[in-house]
């Protein structure tokens, strides 16, 4: 069985992937938690890695806050560049066969679109994306200079068990009664199982390349939304109209952050993007899980 170092493996991807990465290869966990197999804070040191990998899946990151101070924007670099180079120099002492890095859809920077392809300019400008653009550039530089097979995907929004972000945010305020939809909910979003993850590493590892990872369907706001509230025995969220959450954004931009709704977090709710998971269909041969058959809270 092969060996599998797997950063960032105790977080929210790593519960979703466990069960079936176990299956198939011998994994060891490398973080910043009690739970992990070696305990190390990669954006602050150099671990030492006591035997050879064949594959690491590198998914160590920060994500899913918006940096209010300067030092929360370096944090972001911290944790995803350097501790991407802390990571290869660790490893050059026994390199793996194969990196798998895992990336964003944000790196292109996107705030509304239909189908980007992995073509499009990396022009994302936030610290989240910036430093995951580095991260991808020193990691094709590090594994083409040492013979190591490279495989960046590029998740979309994430759906699994205790799912981070928007997602996570939807079922708090479905559970909590106050979710609602805009316009009745028809802006659609890319989305990806978590647990896809862990199916597509078989695949990447052997061809290597750089792919958008979501579901060939893209739901609407309205289905996702819909879909929580009935696993919680909720009633189906209202529909408001958009000029009414116009309204609303417009008051919560002079309360703050702290606002429900802001007109940043209306555009996010009212402007569709999706991303072509095309590439990774016909070159890797996945097939991917069907978010509103499989997703379970």
């Amino acid at each position: 069985m092969k060996k599998l170092l797997f950063t960032g493996g105790t977080g929210f991807l790593g519960a979703n992937v466990r069960p079936i990465l176990d299956k198939l290869y011998e994994v060891t966990t490398c973080g910043i938690t009690n739970n992990d197999d070696i305990k190390a804070n990669l954006a602050k040191e150099i671990p030492v890695f006591e035997k050879q990998y064949d594959i690491v899946l590198h998914a160590c990151g920060k994500a899913h806050i918006v940096p209010k101070t300067e030092a929360e924007k370096q944090a972001f670099f911290d944790v995803n560049y350097q501790g991407t180079v802390n990571l290869c120099k660790a490893l050059e002492g026994n390199l793996p066969s194969a990196i798998v890095f895992i990336s964003t859809v944000a790196v292109y920077g996107c705030e509304k679109g239909d189908l980007i392809t992995e073509e499009h300019p990396l022009n994302g400008e936030s610290p989240y994306a910036k430093s995951k653009i580095m991260a991808e550039q020193y990691l094709t530089e590090w594994c083409s200079k040492n013979n190591v097979k490279l495989g960046i995907l590029r998740p979309s929004l994430l759906a699994g068990h205790n799912a981070p972000g928007n997602l996570g945010a939807m079922v708090k305020g479905i559970q909590k009664g106050f979710y609602l939809n805009i316009a009745g909910g028809k802006v659609k979003k890319s989305i990806l199982m978590a647990e896809d993850i862990a199916n597509l590493l078989p695949l990447i590892i052997e061809k290597g390349g750089v792919y958008n990872v979501c579901d060939s369907y893209q739901p609407t706001f309205g289905q996702l939304a819909e879909s929580v509230a009935k696993q919680l025995n909720k009633h189906k969220p209202i529909s408001i109209p958009y000029w009414m959450a116009w309204c609303m954004a417009k008051v919560g931009d002079l309360l703050g952050n702290k606002a429900p709704i802001n007109s940043y977090k209306l555009s996010k709710m009212t402007d569709s993007l999706t991303f072509s998971n095309e590439k990774a269909i016909k070159t890797l041969g996945w097939e991917p899980l069907d978010v509103l058959s499989n997703y379970r809270i």
